[in-house]
């Protein structure tokens, strides 16, 4: 499973368009929009008439926590309740013209470690829900080995962590329990001090919950806090992450959800988000992080595991700096896919010639594959090889492959005579050659 952090309005706008199917007895406004700065807030006050006619929140929709100890939170100007609408753009415009100093820790309300300073770019805005704590509640779920995990609690908010131990009432799911029996545990387990008039409508929630989870393919999901009034809910504050390896088959559950970058990291590359848009339109794995493009070592590696072994042996005989990339396509992509990938990678690796005037180097490697016909694979690279063959010779570029597993025989061949006829160098090995050979000869050679 592979988790990808997903933005809190792209929850809640999940949530909501599934909510009559999963809470059919629970009402929610889901009246929330995600702003840059205050004039977009302006604007989207002409199409949504309850952003002038209700008191706000403002806060920021980066991928971080503890945004009410970072003074993040806007909820009140003169008391909790009194934000309008030009309060709200008004501070968004504050916050969001200057780097803002963020901090992950706290030891109470002092901050402690590191903090990530950077631009706040994105916002969410709601209506202000009058509430009391006693109808704030916590709920998440997420995967722990091979079980499901849900965990209850009738106190929400900043400091459930501090006191989980005693406040949190953990179930564990087996994949194969039935919808009837995961019912039966979660009405078993509510936790004991929800207030007795609400405790049938925690549990049917909570049921509904889970399931919301499992079949939107949430590999995290938790509301700190939902407020309970009755039969109407409010989701407070969201965090959840997706199994992206998913995404192909939920493109109509999920909508056009991105994966943005967290705050106070780098953010991704043209090449590497389109790498990731591919990557969750197939059922196959194709991945791609830039570690420093000018450098002359470049991997297109088959495999995960492979991909860390290649990455680690490089690093051990040339030094980190000369590596390039990181990444992996693996899963039985497509001759489409792997064309797409090999000429992602050749794009940016033929862009300019290694500084020091060196040959690149290209190792295509893997272990022995179990079921990704090699040659159907080699095919989409050959084709990639065709359509840059004239760059990869201007820049020097020798090609080293090392692979393994169904049809490897004609897959090495086809490669081999490719590369002779389109004047490119390549040396060729099947899985008689250890794994990392090839990266020992590439730099001895080099």
């Amino acid at each position: 499973m592979a988790q990808k952090a997903i933005r809190e309005y792209d929850a809640k706008s999940i949530l909501a368009k599934h909510w009559d199917k999963y809470f059919p007895n629970f009402s929610y406004a889901y009246e929330t929009v995600m702003v840059r700065d205050g004039s977009d807030l302006l604007e989207a006050a002409k199409t949504n008439s309850w952003l002038n006619e209700k008191k706000l929140v403002a806060k920021p929709d980066m991928l971080f926590g503890k945004r009410g100890k970072n003074d993040l939170v806007l909820f009140k100007d003169s008391k909790p309740g009194d934000v309008s609408l030009a309060k709200a753009a008004s501070w968004i415009n504050d916050k969001s013209s200057q780097k803002q100093t963020v901090y992950f820790e706290f030891d109470g309300d002092t901050p402690t470690g590191e903090p990530s300073i950077d631009m706040l770019t994105h916002f969410l805005v709601e209506p202000f829900m009058p509430h009391t704590q006693e109808e704030e509640y916590y709920i998440s779920a997420t995967c722990v080995g091979d079980n499901d995990m849900l965990y209850m609690s009738a106190e929400g908010g900043m400091e459930v962590e501090e006191g989980w131990d005693e406040k949190v009432t953990e179930v564990s799911f087996a994949i194969t329990d039935t919808e009837e029996e995961i019912a039966q545990k979660i009405k078993a387990n509510t936790p004991a001090d929800v207030a007795d008039q609400d405790k049938e409508a925690f549990a049917q929630f909570a049921i509904g919950f889970f399931k919301a989870y499992r079949d939107l393919n949430f590999a995290y999901l938790e509301i700190n806090p939902f407020v309970m009034q009755g039969r109407t809910i409010e989701l407070l504050d969201m965090v959840a992450k997706l199994d992206d390896t998913a995404g192909f088959m939920m493109v109509e559950e999920w909508g056009d959800v991105p994966y943005p970058t967290p705050f106070g990291m780098d953010a991704k590359s043209p090449e590497e988000e389109a790498v990731e848009v591919a990557d969750s339109k197939t059922g196959a794995s194709l991945k791609l992080t830039l570690l420093k493009p000018e450098a002359r070592i470049w991997t297109m590696v088959a495999g995960g595991g492979a991909s860390v072994v290649y990455a680690d042996t490089i690093a051990d005989f040339a030094g980190i700096d000369d590596l390039a990339n990181y990444g992996e396509y693996s899963g039985g992509p497509t001759t489409g896919e792997t064309r797409f990938y090999a000429e992602t990678l050749l794009d940016l690796m033929t862009r300019e010639k290694d500084a020091q005037g060196r040959e690149k180097i290209l190792i295509i490697g893997g272990a022995i594959a179990n079921f990704t016909d090699v040659a159907k694979t080699f095919t989409g690279i050959i084709q990639a090889f065709e359509e840059y063959a004239d760059k990869m010779k201007e820049v020097g570029v020798k090609i080293y492959v090392r692979r393994g597993g169904p049809n490897y025989e004609k897959g090495l061949k086809d490669i081999k005579e490719a590369a002779d006829r389109l004047g490119l160098w390549i040396d060729v090995h099947g899985p008689d050659t250890h794994l990392t050979e090839v990266v020992r000869m590439a730099l001895e050679e080099a």
